[in-house]
């Protein structure tokens, strides 16, 4: 027989829940099916997912977790002052334990498993930003649905929260993402210092905040359910580094929009698709690393073939190679 879930708000810890952290900060990672009955440790962030082992569950410090727990209490009305009072009365006796467990600083990486509390972290530490948002935004194949226009419209919200603060934007953007409607009529509703260029192709998801936090994926599959939060200022300034590196690189689309060079009738996009050619990527792992579908692909494959005078696969690699586009794309 299944026993029964604990149901209570994610923020208050009930007594499954305060003995399993115990158990934890007293003895080390437990297994993640253990938190099944007690879903409040894992709401409310007092254990994670080890990143050596997914499998089983981390203690954040108590100190920490008290802080990340009562950081918006105090916009609440009075009866949440009152949980304010539970909560810190719950947690005394586990942040003596804690001194001795867990050590007390933010940790310098955390993993985020969930798309809501993925979304969540980002929300939290950009609601705090003030200086510079910096992203890498790869192409996303749901630009039309309504959970698309849904997250479009909170995210218009967020960021210009942000710009009203002060805050700069800096988005990258494949070239493919130009024209989607989306894309384009998010910086028209804008109003303040949001950038946005474009490349052939960009290396992967990334968020950085007032070069303090950034967020990173976390799996390999590119599904977006696990996330690096990273807080370590030298691997942060390295991602910084990096990003500016690209953008010195990428073509400007907003404010002032430039189109990227074609050069002896081939454009970036084509350029791109040479370069995956010449790699010997097939016509599905070309469009989606460029946020296409195969078959618009395969029309610009076409173009080029005809461009160069081509008559088969095999041919149009040689002839990229030989004509010397990528050469000029540099």
């Amino acid at each position: 027989m299944t026993a029964t879930a604990h149901h209570h708000e994610a923020e208050d810890l009930c007594d499954a829940g305060a003995e399993l952290y115990a158990r934890a900060l007293r003895e080390g990672p437990v297994p993640a099916e253990e938190a099944h009955e007690t879903p409040c440790v894992l709401d409310s962030g007092l254990l994670h997912p080890s990143l050596d082992d997914p499998g089983r569950l981390v203690p954040v410090a108590p100190t920490v977790a008290l802080h990340r727990l009562l950081r918006s209490s105090g916009e609440r009305v009075a009866a949440e002052r009152r949980r304010e009072a539970r909560l810190t009365e719950a947690f005394q006796p586990l942040l003596r334990m804690g001194e001795l467990a867990v050590e007390t600083h933010t940790p310098s990486l955390r993993v985020i498993s969930g798309a809501e509390r993925i979304n969540g972290a980002i929300l939290e530490a950009l609601a705090e930003g003030t200086g510079e948002l910096l992203a890498m935004q790869p192409h996303s194949n749901y630009h039309t649905s309504e959970v698309a226009r849904a997250a479009q419209a909170a995210a218009l919200v967020r960021d210009q929260e942000f710009l009203d603060r002060g805050g700069r934007i800096r988005v990258l953007y494949p070239h493919t993402q130009r024209h989607i409607p989306l894309v384009v009529a998010r910086y028209e509703r804008l109003n303040g210092d949001a950038e946005a260029r474009t490349l052939d192709e960009v290396a992967g998801r990334l968020i950085v905040i007032d070069q303090t936090v950034a967020y990173i994926p976390g799996d390999a599959d590119r599904q977006r359910s696990v996330a690096l939060e990273i807080r370590h200022p030298p691997i942060i300034t390295y991602l910084v580094s990096v990003f500016d590196s690209f953008w010195r690189l990428a073509t400007p689309m907003h404010p002032r929009p430039v189109e990227p060079a074609a050069l002896n009738g081939v454009t970036a996009r084509q350029r791109a698709i040479a370069r995956f050619l010449v790699e010997g990527h097939t016509d599905a792992v070309i469009a989606d690393r460029l946020g296409m579908n195969i078959r618009t692909a395969r029309v610009h494959i076409a173009k080029l073939a005809a461009l160069l005078g081509s008559r088969s696969r095999a041919q149009l690699g040689y002839l990229i190679g030989r004509s010397g586009i990528l050469d000029r794309a540099e």
